[in-house]
């Protein structure tokens, strides 16, 4: 009986193995093993692990003469695996190309189908899906479809425009700057925004103003309120005797609420994030990088192990809409009408899509809203539990009612000056029943005793206080990705690549999580923008983005779009290349500082990373070394101030060149300007209430001084100071 059993179940595997599969090709091997789970027999899933075909990087690889064709091949090293595609093709009854719906992911999906189809006669579709879960992947596998060429020609126009503008702009700033520069058209405009706002941070000069606030007192319950009114007037405090006047003058008088408001505000729910509200989300409230907001996001909408199930916790990442499907809107509210009925709308609530958006996917939101934050907890990490909370919150929040909020405001006067107080509180909570992240500040904000109009209360002490205007803040990975959006400049595919370039070839840096020009990136921006105004500028990348939607519709021909450019680009090329300045060699300058190994000049170099110092006996001594910033302050010590990095994760700091006889360190990069007041350099801070602002380094001296300059990390630096002296030596 056991034999026959087995002889039996020999044959149906047998049976099985002779049938052939259905070859499903996606992206990414996360990807192809939650599909693969959920499909199961009868489907083999396979990743080509992004673009297998695309066009060289060692030359233009564009026919410019017969109407703007691509030269494609096969990508470096990813010949093996397209032969391995390639096999699995021919041995499968079928082919499903499932590649990311979006113009990148139509062009892999083109490439495939003409490199498959050669080895193959199995019959090869496209499959679509704006979510990874069971049901979304079935449905797709139903219903098969066929490449739309108009997606693929807007991906072709994109790639090739950019090709011309890069392979032609790099040359040229080999020739006239410095060797290795490259230049993109889209990162070059983003370039220039950050280059023209720190104009406006360097050339801003702040005034200085005062504020007063006081303590009032009922009974034992203390308040604090600020000056509001003076003689009438709003106060205009430009120094501290206008303060201290206003002080001599009330201080005896007697303090009586005169007016008391209360007002109540309706705060509606927001739209489900599109791909730059939340990384601007994840900036703000996170401090996520725009590459680390979509690494993570992308690993939610790939796949999570959830105990024995294999789980695509949101829908697809990169969308500018946010229109949001019947089915998860009728999963939604189901959800609410359980755990929050008395907020759930009678109605679903419809958001307004953009005017600009594609609207080719729903907006980002989770696949199963039975998957809260609290259930999943523990199969994701902590970053990835912050963004999937935040996405979640967004989400549900949506579809619910709108809070409600009371604010009471309190005038208080006192001789000819009136201070006010207000506090808010939630009178209905709403929406913000589900956000989690809402803090108790947040509901509510200040705290009044119960006050009447005509009563008289007690002062306790006043609190003049300094302050400065701020200048224009610098750009964020927030704010950025915000006025790219606002611009028209890019995609949401796009946004963190943009930024995450700039900071690659070291045109822009991250400090105090703002992005700051290098010097290498204003001289290349300067170049560009003076050369290319037509082209490096935000008017004409907006018009690009707006051509590709033509193209896509086949409202426009790709090769036609591009020629209309590319005629009148080459002309004001060639004449640049002929006229333009040559700052090769100009950037190199020679200095007083001596070579300590053999004795000639230093001289100061721009490179890769900024500038440094290196020897002018060049090749025959390799000596360079940090350039001073500045001179140490500490008394005695004739030592210079430099700039050097953590181990590691490689945070920059700056410590004296006499380390270890002088442990001087500053977290603070010093500017060229010394302190009025004692000598020592000034450094330039930031912090949310202040902005930008400029500081003395000195803890003793209060010229713009503020306090909490030692740090638990001192140790860590000055033992890093000391290994990299070692190198030195």
């Amino acid at each position: 009986m056991a034999a026959r059993t087995e002889k039996k179940s020999t044959a149906k595997k047998s049976k099985t193995a002779g049938k052939k599969q259905t070859l499903v090709i996606v992206e990414s091997p996360a990807k192809a093993k939650t599909i693969e789970h959920y499909l199961g027999t009868g489907y083999t899933v396979k990743a080509s692990m992004g673009h297998l075909i695309d066009l060289p990087k060692s030359r233009l690889a564009i026919d410019v003469e017969n109407g703007f064709q691509p030269e494609y091949i096969t990508v470096r090293g990813r010949a093996k695996l397209l032969k391995e595609l390639q096999k699995d093709a021919k041995n499968s009854s079928e082919v499903l190309l499932a590649s990311d719906n979006d113009r990148e992911g139509e062009a892999i999906a083109w490439h495939l189908n003409r490199a498959l189809k050669e080895k193959t006669d199995a019959k090869i579709s496209r499959i679509v899906f704006n979510e990874i879960t069971p049901v979304a992947i079935k449905e797709a596998v139903k219903c098969p479809g066929e490449i739309e060429e108009s997606k693929v020609n807007a991906q072709k126009a994109r790639r090739v425009l950019d090709r011309l503008v890069g392979y032609n702009l790099s040359p040229l700033l080999w020739k006239k700057v410095k060797n290795g520069l490259s230049a993109g058209r889209v990162q070059s405009v983003a370039l220039r925004l950050i280059c023209e706002r720190e104009k406006e941070v360097e050339d801003f000069i702040p005034d200085e103003y005062w504020t007063l606030d006081a303590d009032f007192a009922k009974g034992k319950t203390k308040f604090t309120a600020q000056l509001s009114q003076y003689k009438g007037a709003k106060p205009e405090l430009k120094s501290e005797k206008a303060v201290n006047d206003i002080i001599e003058e009330i201080k005896n008088s007697k303090c009586v609420v005169i007016d008391i408001k209360e007002t109540e505000k309706t705060v509606r729910p927001k739209a489900p994030f599109t791909t730059s509200k939340l990384q601007q989300a994840a900036a703000n409230r996170l401090g996520f990088t725009s590459r680390k907001t979509m690494q993570i996001a992308q690993q939610l909408y790939e796949g999570i192990q959830i105990g024995s199930t294999r789980v695509g916790l949101i829908t697809y990442m990169r969308t500018d809409s946010v229109r949001i499907s019947q089915t998860a809107i009728d999963d939604v509210r189901s959800w609410i009408s359980e755990n929050y009925p008395d907020e759930l709308p009678p109605e679903k609530i419809e958001y307004a899509v953009g005017k600009s958006a594609q609207d080719a996917h729903e907006g980002i939101r989770p696949t199963y809203v039975k998957y809260t934050p609290d259930s999943v907890k523990e199969y994701l990490t902590r970053d990835q539990l912050r963004l999937y909370s935040i996405i979640w919150e967004k989400f549900v929040s949506s579809q619910m009612n709108n809070a409600k909020s009371k604010t009471t405001s309190v005038d208080i006067q006192a001789g000819d000056a009136v201070f006010r107080v207000s506090a808010s509180k939630l009178s209905r909570k709403g929406f913000y029943s589900v956000i989690k992240t809402l803090s108790s500040k947040e509901e509510v904000t200040g705290n009044l005793p119960s006050l009447k109009v005509g009563e008289e209360l007690g002062t306790q002490k006043f609190y003049p206080e300094q302050h400065f205007t701020q200048g224009p803040a610098r750009y964020t990975d927030a704010s950025m990705v915000k006025t790219l959006e606002e611009k028209g400049i890019g995609r949401p595919s796009t946004y963190a690549p943009i930024i995450s370039v700039l900071l690659d070839r070291y045109y822009v840096t991250r400090s105090n999580k703002q992005l700051v020009p290098t010097q290498l990136g204003k001289i290349i921006c300067r170049i560009l923008v003076e050369s290319f105004p037509e082209v490096i500028n935000e008017k004409f990348t907006s018009d690009v983005e707006l051509d590709l939607d033509k193209v896509e519709r086949n409202e426009l021909v790709w090769n036609n779009m591009i020629g209309d450019f590319f005629g009148p680009f080459k002309q004001r090329l060639d004449e640049v290349t002929e006229t333009a300045e040559n700052l090769k060699g100009t950037l190199d300058e020679p200095t007083d500082e001596v070579c300590e190994k053999c004795g000639k000049q230093m001289v100061k170099k721009l490179g890769r990373f900024g500038y440094f110092l290196a020897c002018s006996g060049f090749p025959e001594c390799h000596n360079t070394k940090s350039i001073p910033l500045a001179k140490c302050p500490r008394e005695g010590c004739n030592g210079s101030i430099v700039a050097r990095k953590t181990k590691g994760r490689g945070k920059e700091f700056y410590g004296c060149t006499n380390y270890p006889d002088c442990n001087f360190i500053s977290h603070f990069k010093p500017i060229d300007v010394y302190c009025p007041k004692c000598g020592w350099f000034l450094v330039e801070k930031f912090d949310k209430k202040n902005g930008n602002y400029k500081s003395c380094i000195n803890p003793d001296c209060d010229y713009l001084h503020s306090a909490g300059e030692s740090s638990e990390n001192d140790s860590a630096l000055l033992a890093q100071a000391a290994l990299e002296s070692k190198k030195e030596e």
